[in-house]
């Protein structure tokens, strides 16, 4: 059934249904039935489904480049795990990483609408339940179900899968030949495992994003700070380092110190709701502020000084 704008319509049920314009005669547009709204359409506020035409603001792109971010640390974190110390493979295939997740983030742009851009269109998240329309379809009678579940967060939502499978296919393709012909040092059996780990958390993700999308979505920036910080600890700690002079013993761990204080800055910068960027500015100067806190008080918390002081006080 067809209506139009100056019908006296019944109300449109549901936080997700509206009704898609069919077509505008003029100032009067002609809409059809309340249902669900076509991709790439969310309901306004007088219940009518309409294009997105926007772009994702900052905070948007932050949230996407986390979720970019996730299957590289993953990727380098195995690679390092299982390369060895005698390998000297591990560099490259950290590269060859960078590298896969760079072309399938660039591909995944030019795929989405509009195509063959880097720019793409959305539509603005308003509210958590955006991220979750399958569960606000609404049963007028209590028996018979309207489903109006569609993506009113486009493209956020769906643009993380076309990510993950392109990083996925560009893995395949690449990473075992570059494996075995370099991972001389490594045995038939380890060179591969890598590769094998991505084969499961790939999936991970995947289900992460599907059940979790809307969560990671407003708690990203505080997951970001507190995985670094702990990762960050954790790896002085294991390493030994109680002092600057001991960063400098080896380049490998200025380079994953520097990398935690990238980490730092990125959740540092996407707290803040802000579309002015130097407004946050002033804030990354606490980035070195945790590692300088704990190499300040490292030689005060060793547990062979502990002890000892411990055993002289007895």
């Amino acid at each position: 059934m067809i209506r139009s704008a100056v019908d006296i319509q019944p109300a449109c049920l549901g936080l997700y249904c509206g009704r898609v314009v069919l077509a505008v005669n003029g100032s009067v547009e002609v809409y059809g039935d309340c249902g669900v709204c076509p991709r790439g359409q969310r309901t306004d506020d007088n219940k009518i489904c309409r294009e997105c035409v926007g772009s994702p603001d900052r905070y948007d792109w932050l949230y996407l480049g986390f979720m970019a971010m996730l299957p590289l640390v993953l990727h380098w974190f195995f690679i390092e795990w299982y390369s060895g110390k005698k390998s000297s493979s591990a560099l490259l295939q950290h590269i060859t990483a960078l590298f896969e997740c760079s072309i399938a983030a660039i591909v995944t742009l030019l795929v989405s609408d509009p195509a063959g851009s880097l720019h793409i269109r959305s539509c603005k998240v308003k509210k958590l339940s955006d991220w979750y329309t399958m569960l606000y379809n609404p049963s007028p009678d209590y028996i018979t179900t309207v489903h109006c579940t569609h993506e009113a967060v486009y493209p956020l939502y769906t643009i993380v899968f076309i990510y993950y499978a392109f990083c996925l296919v560009l893995m395949m393709l690449l990473r075992p030949f570059l494996v075995k012909k370099i991972a001389c040092g490594l045995g038939k059996s380890d060179r591969f495992k890598s590769i094998y780990a991505a084969l499961y958390f790939f999936p991970v993700l995947t289900v992460l994003q599907a059940v979790g999308g809307g969560l990671l979505y407003y708690a990203f920036p505080y997951i970001i700070l507190v995985l670094s910080l702990v990762t960050l600890a954790v790896y002085l700690s294991a390493s030994e380092v109680e002092s600057f002079k001991d960063l400098l013993v080896r380049k490998k761990r200025l380079v994953v110190l520097l990398s935690h204080w990238l980490l730092h800055a990125y959740g540092i910068i996407s707290i803040p709701k802000l579309d002015k960027l130097e407004q946050d500015l002033p804030l990354l100067a606490l980035v070195p502020a945790p590692a300088i806190f704990y190499l300040m008080t490292a030689k005060y918390t060793e547990p062979s000084r502990i002890l000892s002081e411990g055993g002289n006080g007895h």
